[in-house]
């Protein structure tokens, strides 16, 4: 046995499964280094890893549009979303400063730091998070976006989850670039207005199916996300086909309890 290697057997286990999560985020996030995928998709799997993965309450994700300016992309909730949202009002935050210097921004307690006045102040009243690490993604030092992970409560992040989430960020970030593209010396902003252009698509397909099932966002994107999975669509086609009428909202719902009954069968 060596030296460093634990004795609990349960330790060793439980190191292991993570181990294997580890390499099955990377293996996924990789396979989207092809000519089509879907970037939308890409961003919700990078979020959902890395809450596994770094024991994140929830997260989200910023890109720099066409314009220079930053939208969010991606959040698993919508706090999540209120507290990007709260940052693009104030014009400063973590995730801010995190593209605005490509480096890793953490705070381990927002309501003990005095660097963004405006939105510490929006995050007392209307923010419920307490810690927030924003890591860049970066294209040759400059950054692109950000992933933010969000803690209820505060505290650190340890420097290994760190790391992790950091290579986490690099992987997505080639998959969103495309490396063809990236050779061509293409604009990245147009890629990335794409990326943005799809997310407007699947908030209105979201609005749609909400109405249509009464159902909060966050049920009715899981119903769009199982569906353009479990068909092996991309997430912004499917979005487009609801918005176009083209698909019926009701094929989803239906979809999700097939879905439900299979699994309370076995």
């Amino acid at each position: 046995m060596g030296q460093f290697e634990s004795r609990d057997p349960e330790a060793r286990s439980a190191a292991g499964g993570r181990e294997q999560q580890v390499a099955r985020a990377f293996v996924e996030l990789a396979d989207t280094l092809v000519d089509d995928y879907d970037t939308i998709d890409l961003m919700d799997r990078l979020i959902a890893h890395s809450i596994q993965l770094l024991a994140s309450d929830a997260a989200a994700i910023m890109l720099v549009d066409a314009s220079g300016g930053l939208r969010t992309v991606a959040a698993s909730s919508e706090d999540a979303e209120l507290m990007e949202l709260l940052q693009l009002q104030a014009g400063e935050g973590p995730c801010v400063e995190c593209v605005r210097t490509s480096s890793a921004v953490t705070v381990d307690d927002l309501s003990a730091t005095d660097r963004w006045p405006r939105f510490v102040a929006a995050v007392a009243v209307r923010g419920a998070f307490r810690s927030v690490h924003a890591l860049p993604l970066r294209l040759r030092g400059e950054a692109i976006g950000a992933l933010n992970l969000l803690h209820r409560s505060p505290g650190p992040l340890p420097a290994d989850d760190l790391a992790l989430g950091q290579a986490l960020a690099d992987v997505a970030t080639i998959g969103i670039l495309a490396e063809r593209a990236i050779r061509r010396g293409e604009i990245v902003a147009e890629q990335l207005q794409s990326a943005l252009n799809s997310r407007v698509v699947i908030e209105q397909a979201k609005g749609v199916i909400a109405q249509h099932a009464g159902v909060p966002m966050a049920q009715a994107f899981e119903q769009l996300r199982s569906y353009s999975r479990g068909n092996n669509l991309r997430l912004a086609e499917v979005a487009r086909d609801i918005v176009t009428r083209r698909l019926d909202p009701r094929t989803l719902s239906a979809a999700r309890d097939i879905a439900e009954r299979r699994r309370g069968s076995r």
